[in-house]
This record gives C-alpha cells, sequence and structure tokens, in this order.
C-alpha cells in the first residue's frame, strides 16, 4: 500500500501517524506542498519530488501552507485534479477548503441548526464600527483563514476597536467579528473520525484565549449526548473525514459551535485519551485502500 503524507516529517503529527502506518507495514512518502507539480496536456498528472502522486493508493493532506492567494489556490487545485484522477484524499478538498473558511464553515453550522455566535464579517471599517457596536462592544476579531489563536484579539474599547479596523483596511483584510461569549476560561475540542465520536477534552486557560498552543490545558472530560451530537453534525456539515470540532459553553449554559478543523493538532488531546489517536486515523484511513 503506497500512503503519501503532505506535511512535514519533522512535525509530531506527522511521525505519529508515521509510526502508525508502519505497524501496518506500510512506509509512508512525506511530501512538501510547495512542491507540487501538476502536468496537463501530455499526461495529465501531478508530481512532487519526482513522484508521481497519482500512484499513491491514499493521499493524507496534513499541512496546506499559507501564501499569495495564487499559491494557495494552485495548491488546492493540484488536489481536486489527482482526487478527479481517482486518488482517495483524506481529508477531501473540498471539505478543507470548506473548514479553512471561518465564515463559510459556521455558515453550514448554523444551516444545520447549530447555534454560533453572534457573528458579523464585511469588508470596510464603517461597517466594522457599527458591528462592533451591534454586537454589545465586546468582540473577538479573527483572521478567516487562521488556526492555534494566532491573530485573535479581543476589543472592547471604542477606540481601540476604531483604531484596529483602521489599520486592518489599510491591509484590504476582511473583519470576522464575533460576539465575546464569557465561558469561564474554557472550551471543548472534539475529535471525530469517520463520522463518529473518538475523543474530546475540555480546554483551560488562565485568559480567554483557550488554545493548547496559546498556553491552555488539557483535561480529561466527559462529554454529554449534547456535545457528541453537535460534533457530529458539525463534522457532517463540512464534509470531513475526520476533524477537530471547538464547541464552547457559554456561562448562560448554551452550546455555541465555533469552528471546525481539516486538520486538527491532538498532542495535548493525546495527553488524556487512553488509546492512540493516529492508529485510530490509520485505522479509518485503511477501509479504502
Amino acid at each position: 500500500m503506497k500512503i503519501g503524507i503532505i506535511g512535514s516529517s519533522d512535525s509530531w503529527h506527522c511521525q505519529e501517524l508515521q509510526k502508525s502506518w508502519q505497524k501496518q507495514n506500510v512506509q509512508p512518502v512525506f511530501i512538501d506542498p510547495k512542491c507540487l507539480v501538476a502536468i496537463l496536456g501530455d499526461g495529465s498528472s501531478v508530481q512532487a519530488q519526482d513522484i508521481n502522486l497519482e500512484d499513491m493508493d491514499l493521499l493524507m493532506v496534513r499541512n496546506i501552507p499559507g501564501g499569495s492567494l495564487e499559491q494557495v489556490i494552485f495548491r488546492m487545485d493540484a488536489l481536486h485534479q489527482l482526487e478527479n484522477g481517482g486518488l482517495r484524499i483524506i481529508n477531501t478538498p473540498a471539505a478543507i477548503e470548506k473548514m479553512v473558511d471561518k465564515y463559510y464553515t459556521l455558515s453550514l453550522l448554523e444551516q444545520q441548526g447549530l447555534l454560533v455566535p453572534p457573528t458579523r464579517v464585511m469588508e470596510n471599517e464603517v461597517d466594522a464600527m457599527q458591528a462592533f457596536e451591534q454586537l454589545g462592544g465586546d468582540v473577538v476579531l479573527k483572521p478567516l483563514f487562521g488556526s492555534r489563536g494566532v491573530g485573535m484579539v479581543r476589543l472592547s474599547d471604542r477606540e481601540v476597536a476604531g483604531r484596529v479596523f483602521h489599520s486592518l483596511e489599510t491591509g484590504a483584510y476582511i473583519y470576522y467579528l464575533q460576539k465575546f461569549i464569557p465561558h469561564g476560561n474554557s472550551d471543548l475540542r472534539v475529535l471525530v473520525i469517520g463520522g463518529e465520536y473518538a475523543a474530546a477534552m475540555e480546554r483551560v486557560s488562565n485568559s480567554w484565549k483557550t488554545n493548547i498552543s496559546q498556553g491552555a490545558g488539557p483535561k480529561a472530560v466527559e462529554m454529554d449526548d449534547e456535545i457528541k451530537k453537535a460534533s457530529l453534525i458539525a463534522a457532517q456539515a463540512v464534509g470531513a473525514d475526520y476533524c477537530g470540532v471547538d464547541l464552547l459553553r457559554g456561562e448562560d449554559a448554551k452550546l455555541y459551535a465555533i469552528e471546525v478543523n481539516s486538520m486538527p493538532a491532538w498532542q495535548g488531546l493525546q495527553t488524556v485519551t487512553p488509546f492512540n489517536i493516529a492508529d485510530r486515523i490509520v485505522t479509518y484511513c485503511i477501509r479504502f485502500r
């Protein structure tokens, strides 16, 4: 079985997946997403590092780095070309495109009946300032594309918000604003694999940011049926083979869906999970050989 992993062999997650594949007597090949070469007109194929990816039995996507709009679109187009040629990709290009975009993801979750934080998305500072007021003057500004809490800012002062919005407009950014939901400095990360609840943790922080990469700590917690159901609905809404679903239990006791991650980190989750998460993901992948 020929397995490709788009990502770096230096990554902890890629190393864990490599160990799990080796347990299946499979040695995966790591592929640098910046080295993709698409060929059309004289034999359609996508290659990387002298490897014809169409010869793979399965391709796992662990990292699609940022770059220019053209670079990102090309990388996704190359994945679509491979998938259209019959290669099974996990997660699929369409699912990745949905999950990488916080606005699009949230719209899909809301359409499926999940409760989401009051949110406004716009292009100019005038509308952003109006949204700031509409959302109660206490908002979280997030990058439309991003992960691990990088670039998130909480704004609760009108003058500061105005300055931030003005700075962003000069850089042609999108304003993605969410009403701040008091949550006791904790939230939930649920891992869904193959349409089934797999594992979960509570992330507890000393600040409102609850990402493990931002200093929050993982805590084992028993998930109730409401949380499990919401997670499965979220994964299905974006068409994920596996994903990390972020949920938040507000101080109002309501459960809010925040986002879904197509390349979820599970290093923190692994510390409070009794089974090997990479093994579980690989076991799911094997059914497509």
